[in-house]
């Protein structure tokens, strides 16, 4: 699939402008594609939150982890659109390159390269700039970064209190600081007498878990599951006030790769973009594959989506009993049950 900021990113290394240093280079946020096979080497660390794409960067051979802490001479990143956590990005950038090196950033037109690239000449000084595949890149060297700026910002995708302290999120989440109208709408449905182990597939930073545990005394274990770390982190925190009543695991996991248990629920709101934000209807649908795999025989799924989205056809082809239960909002609300 065609990725234009990763492609941008890669511009001054494929026309010579920069070279790869002989001591490593680190790629934040990183994740794979046909400009990174091509230009990168296979030496290059890269760093990946989101499982999909961490698994998918270990697949094409490089080597590949969730975080760390050392600095190399070459930072690369692609900020996200969110602008507290693109800041904090940079700030996280500098920080992980070394003395006298060099970062380079890449970000989509409409998805704002323009206040990106401002930024990134705020904190390093100045930049160079090349303008291809409706993205821009930009690359400096770190010796005239504004160490105050950087301390700054460091921060702003930190974990913090929301909705009036009852919870914690952070910048960059999946509504990160408000409760999804789709998953409000899926909790008030919830029947109280769910009970047993169950699931919550795509759990965001917990809320939808935390509505379950509160609405169903029944449940005694429930396992978290949700592939970007950086949210799970946050479930975590939310959650635990529940662990002494409730066996809770919080699973790193791509959905969509398939679930490794087997549950006697599970509810979900699935995701149906892509990390680049490009619509996935598939992805909702492998969610709903997964849930029917791992579902025991009389299981049930509660599930909420988009009153557009055609997961009627998969439901019925996997499931015995469908129900429609809500339609509020332009989000529906389906039940289904696994044969026997």
């Amino acid at each position: 699939m065609s990725d234009p900021a990763l492609d941008a990113l890669m511009l001054p290394f494929a026309s010579g402008q920069l070279a790869w240093p002989e001591a490593g280079a680190l790629f934040l946020r990183a994740r794979t594609g046909a400009a990174l096979h091509t230009h990168a080497p296979r030496t290059l660390v890269c760093e990946q939150s989101f499982r999909p794409e961490h698994d998918a960067l270990q697949r094409a051979g490089f080597p590949t982890r969730a975080a760390g802490s050392d600095a190399f001479p070459l930072v690369l990143v692609l900020p996200p659109r969110q602008r507290e956590e693109a800041r904090a990005l940079l700030a996280q950038a500098l920080a992980r390159t070394a003395p006298g090196g060099s970062i380079v950033a890449a970000m989509p037109n409409d998805a704002g390269a323009r206040s990106g690239q401002a930024d990134f000449e705020a904190l390093l000084g100045g930049a160079a700039v090349q303008s291809k595949h409706k993205c821009r890149v930009f690359w400096a060297g770190v010796d005239r970064a504004d160490a105050a700026l950087a301390s700054s910002w460091a921060g702003l995708d930190a974990a913090r209190p929301i909705l009036d302290g009852r919870h914690l999120s952070r910048p960059g989440v999946f509504a990160w600081d408000r409760v999804d109208a789709a998953s409000a709408l899926l909790a008030r449905q919830l029947p109280a007498t769910l009970s047993g182990h169950g699931a919550d597939l795509g759990a965001g930073w917990g809320y939808l878990s935390t509505q379950l545990l509160e609405r169903c005394p029944g449940v005694t274990a429930l396992d978290v599951v949700e592939a970007e770390l950086r949210a799970l982190d946050c479930a975590r925190a939310n959650l635990a006030a529940h662990a002494p009543r409730v066996a809770l695991d919080f699973l790193w996991h791509d959905v969509t790769a398939g679930l490794p248990r087997r549950y006697d629920f599970i509810v979900s709101n699935p995701p149906f973009h892509a990390l680049r934000g490009e619509p996935r209807p598939e992805i909702g649908r492998a969610f709903i594959a997964a849930a029917a795999e791992a579902l025991r025989p009389g299981g049930t799924l509660w599930l909420v989506a988009n009153r557009q989205l055609p997961y009627e056809e998969v439901l019925g082809a996997r499931f015995t009993q469908l129900r429609d239960v809500a339609q509020e909002g332009g989000f529906k609300v389906i039940t289904a049950v696994k044969g026997r």
